[in-house]
């Protein structure tokens, strides 16, 4: 059995057609359960799923004349046993369903002239723009037709099986009892890839269920596992991230179909109407607020240094990272104290930590953490091209931040204290742990923040790390960031054990990392820190957590 195939074989178990969909890398189509058939849908930036059907329901039917079942599926084809039929890709853009000899299927599509049972040799399923006179409300319909010539579906059968041949061969290689997860999670990433209309690159998005864009943080976490199997995507991903920054160096949140999410006027009336019913002032703010990430871009384009050759497309990111940081300080510093701030809980990416009940702006200790990683490395950075000037006002900055950062830490409390418009914050949460990633935190800190991970009543739950102290009132094991934990939390978590002295804790939790991401059946949005298992409302074949999977399994393989 080749490589691709003992990969595939791997993955099949997975691919359920619920949490996992039949798709395609470069498509937006996805396939999945509905009743005695299956349902097309079309993933689109901001739009629920529901609201882009392209077929309700299709039905391939036995020679009883019922709904076939479906027997199995694999990464290039669903198969209906009882009818000798499979659906397969034809591109990016089509479907197409065929058997040994003539087809009998029924489909519900949301038209007027929705097609009764039918006949054919091979069936065909196009994305066509809608007919604004038929469908008003929607922007693509299916077009139904039969396959133009009788070897059209074994072609796309071969191609669909060559396109994910090709992407499994290139499974990076971890220990055995790892592997079959790991699979799993590199179809993941193969399956969320995007074309951005007008971009020039493919996107790895975060999920085709309900994040179709490339979000700059999630970007950073995808290149990081991406990178050991195929660099050159992971590049593709910094490349987009880097590419639209502001005239004064701001990164944008997302680049969609669309254009970018920069700004709070760029909130797409959805994001903003949530907002508004959570009775949210940045809903409808008096002056637009700038909408970005934390600033891990250089701890991202480090990670490709030993990956990537091309010394000149590293000189240019370099520089777009330095702009970047320079933003920070220079439009993010709300109060003029010297510490940047989060103006939106947007720019966080822990958008409904408790830490953002409290008055924007927050100053958390998490961003001067990642300011310090970042000026550190730009100042590492800037050494090695014999930039001294720039090394040292990297250095100069980073280490003011870190006194700031000092004097974050409440001793009566026992650790780095948030604060919203000046005022701390009572809120608790994995905030106050990240720290660890400078690196250079005095003893006494380091202590104090290994006592919280020990703490039943704060962060040593049955499966760790949650996101918000237990003992903390705004707790929950199942809200989003207010408990549930976070593959990437974990992984930034072990990266500033290690580099604090803490090896032998940083190996115990990328291990029980992993092992969570087993026990709950794929890497999820985030998890129930209880049981481990996926929390209700998070999205499955989740892309960061996939990456970061890889990323810490091939780490702990070596």
């Amino acid at each position: 059995m080749s490589r691709a195939a003992a990969t595939a074989a791997r993955v099949s178990p997975f691919l359920d057609l619920e949490s996992a969909p039949f798709t395609f890398p470069g498509s937006r189509i996805l396939v999945q359960r509905a009743g005695d058939g299956v349902t097309v849908r079309l993933a689109e930036y901001e739009r629920r799923l529901e609201d882009c059907v392209l077929v309700r329901t299709l039905r391939v039917l036995g020679p009883s004349g019922r709904a076939a079942a479906v027997t199995a599926v694999t990464a290039d084809r669903i198969e209906f046993g009882e009818a000798g039929v499979t659906l397969t890709f034809d591109g990016s853009d089509a479907l197409s369903l065929g058997g040994d000899g003539t087809v009998a299927w029924s489909a519900e599509l949301d038209l007027p002239f929705a097609p009764a049972v039918r006949t054919s040799s091979a069936l065909r399923i196009a994305v066509t723009p809608a007919s604004t006179e038929l469908r008003p409300d929607a922007r693509f319909v299916a077009q139904v037709s039969e396959h133009p010539d009788a070897e059209g579906h074994a072609r796309a059968l071969d191609e669909t099986a060559r396109v994910w041949d090709a992407w499994f061969e290139r499974t990076p290689a971890v220990r055995e009892d790892l592997a079959d997860m790991t699979a799993f999670c590199w179809w993941v990433l193969g399956a969320n890839i995007v074309s951005l209309p007008g971009r020039g690159a493919r996107a790895v998005v975060p999920s085709k269920i309900g994040y179709v864009g490339l979000w700059q943080w999630d970007a950073y976490f995808i290149a990081s596992g991406l990178r050991h199997g195929d660099p050159e995507l992971a590049r593709e991903q910094l490349e987009l991230a880097f590419a639209f920054p502001t005239a004064d160096g701001q990164l944008p949140d997302v680049v969609h179909d669309e254009g970018v999410l920069a700004s709070s006027d760029d909130l797409p009336p959805g994001d903003r109407e949530n907002l508004r019913r959570a009775g949210s002032a940045i809903a409808d703010p008096s002056a637009p607020i700038p909408l970005t990430k934390p600033p891990l871009a250089a701890w991202a384009l480090r990670r490709l240094e030993d990956f990537v050759d091309d010394p000149a497309w590293f000189d240019t990111a370099w520089a777009t990272v330095a702009r970047s940081q320079d933003w920070w300080f220079a439009h993010s510093d709300l109060d003029g104290d010297g510490m940047p701030e989060y103006g939106h809980p947007y720019s966080s990416g822990l958008d409904d930590s408790p830490v953002f009940d409290a008055e924007l702006p927050v100053a958390s200790p998490d961003l001067a953490a990642y300011l310090i990683v970042q000026d550190d490395l730009l100042a590492t950075r800037a050494r090695s091209v014999g930039d001294a000037a720039g090394a040292a006002r990297h250095a100069t900055r980073s280490a003011r931040t870190l006194e700031l950062l000092e004097g974050m830490w409440d001793d009566s409390a026992g650790f780095f204290r948030s604060a919203g418009a000046g005022t701390p914050v009572d809120a608790e949460a994995v905030v106050s742990l990240l720290p660890l990633l400078t690196g250079r935190l005095p003893g006494r800190y380091v202590t104090g923040i290994l006592a919280a991970l020990d703490d039943p009543d704060r962060f040593a739950s049955t499966w760790t790390v949650p996101t918000v102290a237990r003992r903390d009132p705004s707790y929950s094991d199942e809200r989003m960031w207010r408990g549930p934990v976070w593959v990437n939390v974990n992984a930034l978590l072990a990266e500033g054990l290690a580099v604090s002295g803490q090896a032998e804790r940083a190996r115990e939790l990328i291990e029980q990392t992993l092992r969570l991401v087993i026990h709950g059946g794929g890497p999820h949005e985030y998890f129930n820190p209880a049981t481990g298992e996926k929390a209700r409302t998070a999205t499955t074949a989740f892309g960061w957590s996939a990456a970061l999977f890889v990323d810490l399994a091939v780490g702990v393989s070596r």
